[in-house]
């Protein structure tokens, strides 16, 4: 019943009970309102593995499904983060794609924020757990909603084929940057295929590498150049990759001040991150965000959201430090 990673908020309760657990959820949604304390104290307390426990014990003893129960009593961005907190890890990704892409308009953040931070491992079990919950291939649904560069990059992304060794060739390396360089500051328009086959390819350990590199040759932060030779979703895409591989953490701390910053909350961004990292690094990007913004998450969630939706935002967070 462990975490899925080692740095989270969210860590393993003691002294667990799936039966208790259930029994409790159950009487907060019987009878007239709901008692929002019980389902926050329960499910921001408790794994992802140790939830699914709490969801057969329900059913086995309620005869129905704990998340068709809950989408029954709660609403608005509580809904949201509650049902997000029941699914597995893959599920959950799966499940914000899939809500990228289907109707009017696609969520292009979306899709740059979860493809663009997995791992091979983590994204064939989020394409395996597309395919289990909605039938379709997520490259062919990720291919009818996007095109052109963009396109071509999250599906590199989508083959789950990156070098995960920690070798670095220092030779390569000089060539990859060199390649760059002459891919766009070094011309006239800019060959964004060089790009893609060094960032989507290699292994982290060499890119750190190769970024070093880049900046001897051409003056300039990969990041900068990034951003001076292209725009939009490919921009974003790439930025997103390079800030992945440089420091994880920091980049969902810049997602979450983003998601808060000034007038109104993208609470799509913000859920979603809250949900998906509070079990894997929250302490890091916690850290990240002080270290940032001079000002930590806790404030700004309190100071951003209200209600239960605010209470079980800071529980994922935990302490103000």
């Amino acid at each position: 019943m462990a975490a899925i990673g080692s740095r989270g908020t969210v860590t393993e309760f003691r002294g667990f009970n799936a039966d208790e657990d259930a029994q409790k959820l159950r009487k907060g949604m019987k009878g007239v309102g709901t008692d929002e304390s019980a389902i926050i104290e329960i499910l921001s307390k408790r794994t992802i593995a140790q939830r699914q426990l709490i969801k057969q014990a329900f059913k086995k003893a309620v005869g129905k499904d704990l998340l068709d129960e809950l989408k029954g009593e709660l609403t608005g961005n509580f809904e949201k983060v509650v049902v997000g907190l029941l699914m597995p890890s893959p599920v959950y990704s799966a499940y914000e794609l899939r809500n990228a892409i289907k109707g009017a308009g696609t969520d292009e953040g979306c899709l740059i924020d979860i493809l663009a931070s997995q791992n091979n491992q983590e994204m064939r079990a989020i394409i395996a757990a597309y395919k289990n919950e909605y039938g379709k291939d997520l490259e062919d649904d990720v291919c009818s909603d996007t095109s052109g560069m963009f396109q071509r990059v999250l599906v590199s992304l989508l083959t789950a084929n990156r070098d995960e060794s920690d070798r670095v060739d220092q030779a390569q390396a000089v060539q990859d940057a060199k390649d760059m360089f002459e891919a766009g500051e070094a011309r006239w328009g800019t060959d964004e295929v060089k790009f893609l086959t060094v960032l989507c390819i290699r292994n982290r350990k060499h890119l750190l590498r190769v970024f070093e590199e880049y900046q001897k040759i051409s003056n300039r932060d990969i990041e900068e150049s990034i951003k001076r030779e292209m725009s939009g979703n490919l921009e974003d895409a790439f930025l997103a990759i390079v800030k992945c591989l440089r420091n994880k953490p920091a980049f969902f701390a810049e997602r979450l001040y983003k998601s808060m910053k000034g007038l109104g909350t993208t609470d799509s961004i913000l859920i979603r991150v809250m949900v998906s990292r509070c079990e894997i690094d929250m302490l890091d990007i916690k850290a990240q965000f002080q270290k940032m913004y001079g000002k930590t998450l806790y404030s700004f969630i309190k100071g951003d959201c209200s209600g239960d939706y605010r209470n079980i935002l800071l529980q994922l967070c935990g302490s103000d430090s």
